[in-house]
């Protein structure tokens, strides 16, 4: 009997080539993306139920982090003519160019929108580009979870049906917890209820994630990925409780679990991406779910037959 091989590599190559996008730029672009998008939608809740403080401090958020994460994408592909260089084409089967599309127009209006709430000038047009920027705002918070699945790297691209989910609950949190550190407890009531419901979003899809993908989730639960998962975890949970149960009552309990959760969106972000680098370096995980998927077809056809 000859063993079941075990390969590590395809003639001394790496059977999967690991993606060139570089930490910190891309895990903060994610984290940043996300961000943004929830707070757009935040400032807009704010500004239809006549909450002025919560409506200025989630449209800042929104244009500071479409920004500084437009300024991470652009650091990462080195030269900024290659951020214009995908605007050139609108290509719908392509989350990086649909992603591209969100950012620009996303990135204008809410910068538009932050600016009108912080200066008091033109505040018609930037109720418009606030609107506008919230139209924009879930494409952008959940755009990047369609793009990392889009990929072959097998950490992201098993988990295409809950990264989507895992981003926009992150995003949700992300953005409720800003909003409860700098906001007044009796303004801060829309953002106490995002904060809830996407920490109940993201805690359900990152189980999901840890537990749905059979052999790929060992990179979700090992090592640093595993670690910053896993603390992600906790801080949602404990700060979205708290926030919930005593952030109407008292700022500081507000400003503590805005942060943990803020900080849980960060270390979601990253531990996501290098879950995905890690599955990339070992081969088990590319050539193991072949296996498996060959061994299903297999299967199946043999039962077809036996019908």
């Amino acid at each position: 009997m000859v063993p079941q091989a075990t390969p590590d590599s395809y003639y001394g190559r790496p059977i999967l080539k690991q993606p060139t996008w570089k930490t910190p730029d891309v895990p903060l672009y994610l984290f940043l993306g996300g961000l943004a998008g929830a707070s757009s939608v935040l400032a807009e809740g704010a500004a239809l139920t006549g909450r002025p403080e919560l409506e200025r401090v989630a449209r800042v958020a929104a244009g500071a982090g479409a920004g500084l994460g437009t300024v991470a994408l652009i650091h990462d592909l080195h030269r900024p003519e290659r951020f214009l260089n995908m605007l050139r084409v609108f290509k719908p089967t392509s989350p990086l160019s649909v992603g591209s599309w969100v950012l620009a127009p996303f990135g204008t209006l809410s910068g538009a929108s932050a600016a009108s709430a912080v200066t008091g000038w033109l505040p018609r047009a930037g109720r418009v580009a606030g609107a506008g920027a919230a139209a924009l705002g879930p494409a952008l918070a959940t755009y990047t979870g369609a793009l990392l699945a889009n990929t072959a790297v097998p950490a992201w691209h098993e988990a295409h049906r809950e990264l989507p989910y895992v981003f926009a609950g992150s995003g949700a949190t992300a953005a409720g917890g800003l909003a409860c550190m700098l906001v007044p407890p009796a303004q801060a009531g829309p953002a106490r209820r995002m904060l809830a419901a996407g920490a109940l979003m993201e805690l359900a899809a990152a189980e999901r994630v840890t537990h749905r993908l059979g052999l790929v989730s060992e990179p979700y639960q090992q090592g640093r990925p595993g670690r910053l998962m896993r603390t992600a975890r906790v801080l949602t949970a404990l700060g979205g409780s708290a926030a919930l149960v005593a952030g109407r009552r008292s700022r500081t309990v507000s400003v503590v679990a805005g942060a943990a959760c803020v900080a849980a969106s960060v270390m979601t972000r990253f531990g996501v991406f290098e879950a995905g680098l890690a599955s990339a370096r070992d081969p088990r995980y590319v050539v193991e779910p072949q296996r498996a998927r060959l061994r299903a077809r297999h299967e199946e056809a043999a039962a077809t037959m036996a019908r």
